[in-house]
């Protein structure tokens, strides 16, 4: 593997800078998206009871990375300011401290989910048997190799802090394609390979996820990066933990209120139709497309505000931040054209129910003129969500 370069991220032009973080971070995302469907299909193919299980044990996988970011934020922010300063050490130190509270986080949200298994699945009311074995199996498995799955995350924020999107799009793409391959020969039972159905899903998953662990570790011992983690930076700190902690709680409330609001809306709307249900549920399928990119965009944006800030660079920050609202503008006004035009097609896309693409097709036309308005929210979220910045981007 080649030797890594330390990037300066206060120098050159912005969008160049932005793009070649970004672009690994929308590419890396669109292929776990890819994975999803892919995933989703091979477990169709057990029956449908086996898709409800999975969706059950999902929603805890789900959930689990709300409590990730908690770690992976702070880490990735004050990582990301530190090296702007270029005090390494403290850097260092960020960076072990959120490996540290990564681990740990992990290993308790695993050991509930194992320990409370039956209450946790209780809550959904499951009463057919082969429904909850699958989610019981699926969700034992998933969520109790769920700590791989927080050292990814934790791990793909501290190489962009350093300015590092390559690494983890080439980490991310092989867990990916090692989990693709090991989903039909575990499922289905392939040579050597025994058949485990649901079982075989979920541990193609936490395989995938070690996968990614691997590379990362290869990655650290084989590259000259300027953020490495040793010995001597694994102390238990608390000034440097609430640090960590101030940047991570507001980004777990920022990732699980959405999910709030879908809960009520869903039990609202439950109780005038079960298409307008669906409705919603295939309306945030195709919102998970449109705002993948600009996702993408506002966590490239992120460790170049952080770093810049860090650095001093504050008018480089203001650039920063306005370029980014206006490339998540047009990406948000490309999905408003696309979603007001075609419609009828999208919703016929996920359903062939008339009534359903009837009411789908108004309400799409109807959430598809706050697009535009939301790119501001979008990026404005990602960048306040670093102490002090947010002082800078107002100010005049």
């Amino acid at each position: 593997m080649s030797k890594a370069k330390t990037v300066d991220l206060t120098s050159g032009p912005i969008l160049k800078t932005l793009a070649e973080l970004a672009l690994p971070i929308m590419i890396s995302s669109m292929l776990g998206t890819a994975y999803s469907i892919m995933d989703m299909a091979w477990i169709g193919l057990l029956g449908a009871k086996a898709v409800a299980g999975v969706g059950v044990g999902g929603m805890y996988v789900w959930l689990s990375q709300g409590l990730a970011s908690l770690s992976r934020m702070g880490g990735q922010v004050n990582t990301a300011q530190a090296c702007g300063r270029k005090d390494y050490d403290q850097a260092r130190s960020y960076a072990a401290g959120s490996l540290q509270l990564t681990a740990l986080s992990g290993i308790l949200f695993a050991a509930v989910c194992v320990i409370f298994i039956q209450p946790l699945l209780g809550f959904f009311n499951l009463t057919d048997a082969e429904t909850y074995t699958a989610a019981r199996s699926y969700t034992l498995i998933t969520c109790g190799l769920i700590l791989f799955s927080y050292l990814n995350l934790t791990l793909t924020g501290l190489s962009t802090a350093q300015g590092d999107s390559r690494t983890p799009l080439l980490a991310n793409f092989i867990g990916l394609a090692g989990n693709m391959i090991l989903d039909p020969l575990l499922i289905f039972g392939v040579g050597i390979f025994p058949e485990m159905g649901i079982r075989g899903a979920a541990l193609a998953t936490g395989l995938g996820q070690v996968f990614t662990v691997i590379v990362y570790l290869i990655a650290y011992k084989k590259c000259s990066i300027p953020v490495e983690i040793s010995r001597k930076y694994l102390e238990l700190n608390r000034n440097l933990d609430g640090k960590l902690y101030m940047v991570g709680i507001p980004a777990i409330l920022n990732i699980a209120l959405p999910s709030v609001l879908i809960s009520f809306l869903n039990q609202i709307l439950s109780a005038f139709s079960g298409s307008y249900v669906v409705v919603l549920g295939i309306y945030y399928k195709l919102q998970t497309f449109l705002y993948l990119p600009a996702s993408g965009i506002v966590q490239g944006m992120r460790p170049l505000i952080g770093y810049n800030y860090g650095a001093g660079e504050i008018k480089r920050v203001k650039k920063l931040f306005g370029i980014s609202v206006l490339l998540n503008g047009m990406i948000m006004l490309a999905g408003t054209i696309i979603c007001f035009t075609a419609s009828e097609t999208l919703m016929g896309m996920f359903t062939e129910n008339p009534e359903t693409v009837r009411l789908g097709t108004a309400a799409l036309q109807i959430i598809s003129i706050g697009f535009i308005p939301s790119a501001i929210s979008v990026t404005a979220s990602g960048a306040l969500e670093l102490p002090h910045v947010h002082h800078q981007i107002t100010d005049n």
